[in-house]
């Protein structure tokens, strides 16, 4: 198995990914080069990075993906407002993704300083 397998952030960021997929396939048509796109594309940043950080050999580099995610994070959660402010995200839907990201983002954090401890 991979090594990001075993990571919890990695597995919560892949779930989280496929909610911002079914989300924004109700964003209006106009949107698909825009913030879909925009969304998408970081979204899937996030784990990606995990994954390619997990696979390298030094804890340096991997802390180095691990800040990469976290600027995704942070793209996705401007995306989010934004989204939520044009009112193509319901206050709902706004709020429960945002708090997961912001869970994915503390693992995140979490995770870095674990592997400078160790």
């Amino acid at each position: 198995m991979k090594p990001h397998h075993n990571l919890d952030v990695w597995k919560n960021s892949i779930g989280f990914v496929t909610k911002i997929y079914k989300l924004t396939s109700s964003f209006p048509g106009e949107e698909k080069f825009g913030l879909i796109s925009q969304l998408k594309r970081a979204s899937v940043s996030i784990p990606s990075n995990i994954a390619e950080g997990a696979a390298r050999e030094s804890k340096k580099e991997f802390r180095n993906f691990l800040s990469i995610a976290q600027g995704s994070a942070s793209e996705v959660e401007t995306q989010l407002i934004i989204s939520n402010k044009l009112g193509f995200l319901n206050n709902k839907n706004f709020n429960e993704v945002s708090k997961e990201l912001t869970d994915i983002a503390k693992m995140l954090t979490g995770l870095k300083k674990s592997l400078r401890k160790s």
